[in-house]
């Protein structure tokens, strides 16, 4: 008999040991990740305009120039403004004939439509 019984755990061993284990249990599924969206391409580099130069400013500082070109016409006594080719002088002269040279020497700068001559004459300078 322990022959008997020797045998009969040796077979139920046998097929306790091959049987197959049972599948896993599938793990809950976890809800799908949504895609990462693409980088966004860097925004494009915007490089500022240069300031238009202001043709006003232009023309006066012509202007100027050209009275300070001049040998008889004290030029750091006189301002220039400018507006649409019509120049403006302001400031003082010594006489009345440094103001006239003064309005003939701007009048001649290219781009002057008009000279209006507020230069005043200062007696005694």
């Amino acid at each position: 008999m322990t022959r008997g019984l020797l045998v009969g755990v040796s077979a139920f061993v046998l097929i306790a040991c091959s049987e197959e284990a049972p599948p896993p249990k599938p793990a809950a599924e976890a809800p799908a990740a949504a895609p990462t969206p693409p980088p966004a391409p860097p925004a494009p580099v915007v490089k500022p305009e240069p300031p238009k130069p202001d043709p006003n400013k232009e023309l006066a500082d012509r202007v100027k120039r050209a009275l300070e070109g001049e040998a008889k016409i004290q030029a750091a006594g006189i301002d220039v403004t400018a507006n649409d080719g019509k120049v403006t002088l302001w400031g003082t002269a010594a006489t009345a004939a440094e103001r006239n040279r003064a309005a003939r020497a701007a009048a001649k700068v290219d781009g002057v439509k008009a000279v209006e001559n507020k230069i005043a004459v200062v007696k005694g300078s």
